[in-house]
């Protein structure tokens, strides 16, 4: 197909364009391009992409112009290898289908670890779309939970992946009770024996697509991942923000909401942020990119729209608070960065359950991702005095003749010395927070090793309780009987704690801290990137 269509010309309903044009979709990839027609024919799909090329609105956007909503049954089962992508897929069908009928599509994602009883609940009252493991789907049907009566449209996302986990015994079970009339669109990055072998038993007369992907390369932008947990990455973002040497900044959140949210906590926090996102029209969104091309505002929260047109130069680090929706989108977004001849700068936070996306990036834009921590205090620290160092030698470019003069009275009339006044200026001018803040003890020689060898520990106790390193450290020496040798380095942060630990310390120093108390708090640590064991 053309690189020059537009989602428009797929016969897409108004609802649906509508909902892509919020979530700022510029054009649709060639796995959209290629199984969307088709599918909204009623046609069968076998389509072979690898992740991050955008497959769930491939099949997504189809199955919702499908529904009837009067209808209030289970009309799509899509079944997914892992309750991660389960949720992923859920959240971005919800997001396509916001627009759909009077309040939107129901979707339903049903996976293992969640109690059954609240799925249950859920499936009683009604729900349009399920998005599930093999095993849990099997299970509902099994007991008479959720039923296949209504269903005419069946996906398969990573069909390869339920096969080497061994679902594909419960997908065929599945497909083998659906109606006769029915539509099936299966994914798979590849396309191993057995999962040809299903699509023959149960896809009829399918279309075949294979979609290979160009690799794209963006030499001018350092690309950097930050591992973090769910509940720290406004503090990651707020000490990002803090740390990082920037004119401008373009951070990205998933949605119209997350960008409001997240607007208004960073203004409580202090900063000058301003938001732009679908929901806005296009006078107000064009205030926001004139007030960062004046630079008279420096952090923009986005949805992904803000990548299409936005052109400022001195945009100097680009924040994908949430993960795109694939490596394209990632592509545009970080490519606001780096113009006009200029380095770049892109930071990704990354939740564990981000990993297949982190990997997927770096293999279409062939560079690794440097690994980056989450910046300490002392790293904050020491750039507000290089930036307060910078405003003061602008000021010596100024005319200072009255303060001059002021000076020189106060040393003659009361004796003060000048260095004194200038040290007493400086901190008025500063303000209330200390200029220093302790530095984290050095690691002992022993545990310099690489950091492979390293782990986190994630404690919950930080500098609103005014602990420092080193109780941190006397506890876990301490209470585990460990030499300082096994402990790295320690990054204390508002509200937790990070402290790297030699690999094979971990289960000691989690069994000896369980409830112990730092700083007057019981602790209960706990790895920070437990996918990394």
């Amino acid at each position: 197909m053309s690189n020059d269509i537009t989602f428009s010309d797929l016969a897409l309903s108004a609802p649906l364009l509508k909902a892509i044009d919020e979530l700022g979709y510029e054009r649709p990839t060639p796995i959209q391009a290629s199984s969307i027609p088709p599918l909204l024919e009623g046609r069968d799909l076998l389509g072979q992409a690898q992740t991050g090329t955008g497959k769930t609105a491939a099949f997504a956007l189809p199955l919702l112009q499908c529904l009837d909503l009067d209808e209030r049954a289970v009309q799509a089962i899509v079944l997914t290898p892992t309750r991660e992508l389960a949720l992923q897929v859920a959240e971005a069908t919800r997001s396509y289908g916001k627009f759909v009928g009077k309040r939107g599509v129901t979707v339903l994602p049903v996976y293992g670890g969640q109690p059954i009883h609240i799925q249950r609940k859920a499936l009683a009252r009604g729900v349009n779309v399920v998005i599930g493991t093999p095993g849990r789907v099997r299970d509902h049907l099994e007991r008479g939970t959720l039923s296949l009566a209504s269903v005419r449209f069946f996906g398969l996302d990573e069909a390869d992946e339920m096969l080497k986990m061994g679902f594909i015994e419960d997908v065929e079970w599945i497909l083998g009770k659906a109606p006769d009339e029915r539509q099936i669109a299966l994914f798979s990055a590849t396309m191993p024996g057995p999962i040809r072998r299903v699509a023959s038993r149960h896809l009829k007369d399918p279309v075949d697509l294979k979609i290979a992907r160009q690799a794209m390369n963006v030499p001018t932008i350092e690309q950097f991942v930050m591992p973090v947990g769910r509940h720290e990455k406004l503090e990651a973002l707020q000490r990002v923000l803090e740390a990082e040497d920037y004119e401008a900044v373009l951070v990205f959140a998933g949605t119209q909401r997350a960008t409001a949210e997240l607007v208004e906590k960073l203004q409580a926090l202090g900063h000058a942020a301003e938001c732009i996102h679908g929901g806005m029209n296009q006078p107000q969104r064009e205030a926001v990119v004139q007030r960062l091309r004046a630079r008279r505002t420096t952090i923009v929260v986005a949805t992904d729209v803000a990548a299409r047109g936005l052109d400022v130069d001195h945009i100097g680090l680009v924040v994908n608070y949430d993960p795109p929706r694939d490596v394209e989108i990632y592509v545009h977004r970080i490519g606001r960065t780096g113009r006009a001849g200029r380095k770049g700068r892109a930071i990704s936070m990354s939740l564990s359950r981000d990993r297949h996306m982190i990997k997927a990036i770096e293999r279409f834009t062939t560079q690794s991702m440097q690994r980056m921590r989450i910046p300490g205090a002392a790293e904050i620290v020491d750039r507000r005095r290089e930036r307060f160092q910078d405003k003061l030698r602008a000021l010596l470019e100024k005319d200072l003749g009255e303060f001059r003069a002021m000076v020189l009275s106060m040393h003659a009339e009361e004796g003060i010395e000048p260095m004194d006044l200038a040290a007493a200026a400086l901190r008025h001018s500063w303000g209330r927070s200390p200029l220093y803040v302790a530095p984290d003890p050095d690691p002992e020689p022993a545990a310099t090793n690489d950091l492979d060898d390293m782990v986190e520990i994630v404690f919950p106790v930080g500098n609103w309780n005014r602990v420092r390193p080193g109780a941190i450290l006397g506890a876990i020496t301490g209470e585990a009987r460990l030499p300082g040798s096994a402990i790295g380095r320690i990054n204390v942060l508002d509200k937790v704690s990070f402290v790297a630990v030699r690999s094979e310390h971990v289960a000691r120093i989690l069994k000896a801290m369980k409830g112990v108390k730092i700083a007057g708090r019981a602790v209960y640590p706990r790895l920070a990137h437990p996918t990394r064991r």
